[in-house]
């Protein structure tokens, strides 16, 4: 059985003051210098050194409370009491983005916000009390809006990209005359392990801010490696840290011992100072030591022997501090042990409060901030129309906007006309991806946009998803509305996680304190001809549906999106939601329904007070026999089919086009169905990850009396290959005839059949 080392960890910085044989040093004017940086005077390391003590007992009562079973988290900051310093030298406008051994930083960050209480903060989120004034009892987390840290959980490196993004976009915002919500000079501080250093997401942070700095675009981010030489049992090699920061380019590189406060402060401060004056990349290596293991659920005996773990524990940097303060004349052996057990006192007591103070007790509770919609506020923000004097300007005159010409065009230029009117629209919007400039992306969606909105508002980035993400994610929270694009939706999955991990678990997380609102553009699905195989060609939507709060949308056509895409931004707008947009590659240019140079599947471009409400789907046809709902390229290929059905088969489609994969509109799939009694769901997703499913199970579970019949047709469980095999897996128009002639197969009278 492994020993808990807390209260022996605990002792021993006991009984070191109390056997302490120096000879005592005569009081010292608390305002005197007693370190290298002559603001580090006195009275100020006195309480950097208490803000580290508090800490000390927060991660020792936080232990002592999963123990008693009314405690839920034991990942600690132990032995990185350090990083205090940086609580002192980066001011607390500076937006932070913390990794989960803060604390010491996170206590002395709150004595720049009077009124501040983070002891109970913690203890609060420790006990998951819904009255945490973070996250509102759903996570242990750091976060303050007052000390602008937004919250993150038991992140690796995932929040390296997004603290990129902010530092990229304060920069940005004096370009494009964006009014920020912090000082102009401000930094960004981002924090993590050494551990997190080799994980893939922190390598391309790094590449994406020397990448910038390279080209001399200013990126004021401080990143702190608090390195203690192990990522829960596995050792950094030595030297690797040094040698891998040093190979960065672009980068300015501190050192400083975090056992040693006073170095540490030094340090930190030059490091902050030299990132807010030059508005370059910075790292700050911090060295430390981890106490007591990974969190209280590590077992540090498996992997080291108990004469290691004593060596680690003997590198205690209170141990160093206390000595500091002692040796400055700041305190005696005795104040220090008196202050020590002060602080006991004050957690303690804090922590009986906390443990008294209520939880989450539904599910409705736990989803409060999940996903906020307000459909009405949505609703009019949607249909607000864009400043007339500045559309015109971007238009070059009345005669050239676009709801006047009465040619009708394709889905991507729709798109790329609510684009521009949404840029003329929001002030605060962006958009930027591979390509989007003065290319227009790779199917041009995004022509012009660059010269019209300027190139600080429409760029090109870095090829790198997860950047772009990062990008996206870092500028909401400075107050841009950011609609990034992906190339394709198979490049989303490198990326997938700065969706589910970072953007819609923010307001989560935050309790709808912090949001960061985005619409990203994915240029998406199936039935390429020109540039197929899977990675240009992916139905992979069920990765999307799963993550929770995120809006998904899939327009049919070009007068839909332009509809759709006014009210996702209108709901990133008001509540913060976070938006995939699909948009089907292969509608992009489709012109023709039917024959060639039909031109039945062009649009015209909507009105500007036209919008389709989020989640709600729409009914094209109102044939009598049978319904098929489906969506994206299901809809043309729907279409299609059911003019061969009437005309060569006498059957009547019902087409239902979701629009929306998430939410889905259960009321119109349901009376969808009990206007037929037979539907056909068309899901060009895979069969054991589409939308057929859940669409199946609403029928289902909504009309048991009456059960209509049912099928479905939808991808097969595969990768998309390239060519003509492409159809085999796909649903095609002669799939969906014969699915519905099967499902009618003794519905429709001989009367109304024309061909067998």
């Amino acid at each position: 059985m492994s020993v808990d080392r807390a209260p022996i960890l605990d002792r021993k910085f006991v009984e070191f003051f109390r056997n302490w044989a120096e000879t005592p040093v005569s009081p010292r004017d608390p305002e005197a210098a007693v370190g290298e940086a002559p603001s580090l005077v006195g009275r100020t390391l006195l309480e950097l050194f208490e803000s580290q003590l508090i800490a000390r007992h927060l991660d020792l009562e936080a232990r002592a409370l999963k123990r008693r079973n009314v405690g839920f988290y034991t990942i600690g900051s132990l032995g990185h009491e350090g990083n205090v310093a940086l609580g002192r030298c980066v001011r607390a406008t500076d937006p932070t983005f913390l990794h989960y051994r803060s604390g010491a930083l996170m206590v002395e960050r709150a004595r720049q916000v009077p009124g501040s209480t983070p002891i109970f903060d913690v203890l609060l989120s420790l006990v998951a009390s819904s009255d945490d004034p973070i996250s509102g009892g759903r996570h242990k987390v750091f976060g303050s809006v007052p000390l602008w840290v937004p919250p993150q959980t038991s992140t690796i490196a995932s929040h390296l990209p997004k603290a990129v993004g902010a530092a990229f976009a304060i920069e940005r915002a004096k370009s494009v005359k964006h009014g920020l919500p912090v000082p102009a000079d401000s930094i960004v501080l981002c924090n993590f392990g050494d551990a997190s250093l080799n994980h893939n997401v922190s390598q391309g942070a790094f590449n994406a801010a020397s990448w910038a700095a390279h080209q001399n675009l200013p990126v004021p981010i401080l990143f702190v490696c608090e390195d203690n030489g192990i990522g829960i049992s596995v050792r950094t090699p030595d030297n690797w840290v040094a040698r891998r920061l040093a190979s960065q380019p672009g980068f300015k590189v501190f050192t400083a011992d975090g056992l040693n406060l006073t170095e540490a402060y030094t340090v930190a401060e030059a490091a902050a100072r030299y990132a807010r004056e030059e508005r370059r990349p910075t790292f700050l290596h911090l060295r430390t030591v981890r106490l007591l293991g990974h969190a209280g659920t590590d077992m540090e005996t498996e992997y080291l022997t108990k004469s290691e773990i004593e060596a680690q524990e003997d590198r205690d940097p209170l141990l160093v501090s206390a000595a500091q303060v002692i040796r400055a004349g700041l305190l005696t052996a005795e104040g220090v042990l008196a202050l020590y057990e002060e602080i006991r006192a004050r957690v303690g007591a804090g922590a009986k409060e906390a443990v008294s103070r209520p939880k989450l007790t539904s599910a409705a509770a736990v989803m409060e901030s999940l996903a906020p919609f307000h459909p009405e506020s949505v609703a009019a923000e949607a249909i607000r129309p864009p400043d007339p004097e500045r559309r015109l300007a971007a238009y070059g005159g009345a005669d050239q906007l676009p709801e006047k010409s009465d040619r009708p065009r394709p889905l991507a230029v729709q798109i790329n006309r609510a684009l521009q009117d949404a840029l003329v629209k929001y002030p605060e919007m962006l958009v930027f991806g591979e390509d989007v400039a003065k290319k227009g992306g790779v199917y041009h969606v995004t022509a012009d946009l660059a010269k019209k909105a300027g190139l600080g508002r429409v760029f090109n980035t870095l090829l790198d998803e997860t950047t772009i993400l990062g990008l996206a994610i870092g500028a909401a929270h400075l107050g841009f509305l950011p609609v990034p694009e992906i190339q394709y939706l198979a490049y989303l999955h490198n990326a997938e996680d700065q969706l589910r991990g970072e953007a819609c678990s923010l307001q989560f997380f935050s309790n709808g304190q912090f949001r960061n609102p985005m619409v990203v553009r994915i240029a998406s699905l199936g039935y390429q001809k020109g540039f197929g195989g899977h990675f240009h060609n992916d139905n992979s939507t069920a990765v999307l549906r799963d993550i929770p709060g995120l809006i998904v949308a899939v327009p049919s056509s070009g007068d839909d999106a332009a509809r759709m895409l006014r009210s996702c931004l209108a709901a990133s707008k008001v509540d913060g939601r976070v938006v995939a947009f699909l948009e089907p590659i292969a509608l992009y240019a489709a012109k023709d329904l039917h024959e060639d140079g039909d031109n039945r599947y062009l649009t015209l471009y909507p009105p500007l007070d036209e919008v389709v409400p989020i989640g709600a789907g729409r009914t094209l046809t109102e044939g009598s026999d049978c319904t098929i709902i489906t969506y994206g390229n299901g809809v043309y290929l729907s279409l299609r089919a059911a003019r061969v059905l009437e005309r060569d088969f006498g059957v009547k489609v019902r087409i239902v086009d979701l629009r929306w994969l998430a939410p889905l509109d259960e009321e119109l799939i349901v009376s969808a169905a009990e206007a037929t009694g037979r539907v056909l769901v068309v899901d060009e997703g895979r069969r054991s990850g589409g939308v057929g499913e859940p669409v199946l199970a609403a029928i289902a579970l909504r009309m048991q009396s009456k059960m209509p019949k049912l099928a479905r047709l939808s991808g097969e469980d595969t990768y998309i290959p390239l060519g003509p095999a492409a159809n085999t897996v796909l649903p095609t128009e002669e799939k969906i005839v014969s699915a519905v002639r099967e499902l009618c197969a003794e519905a429709v009278p001989a009367g109304r059949r024309r061909r067998s």
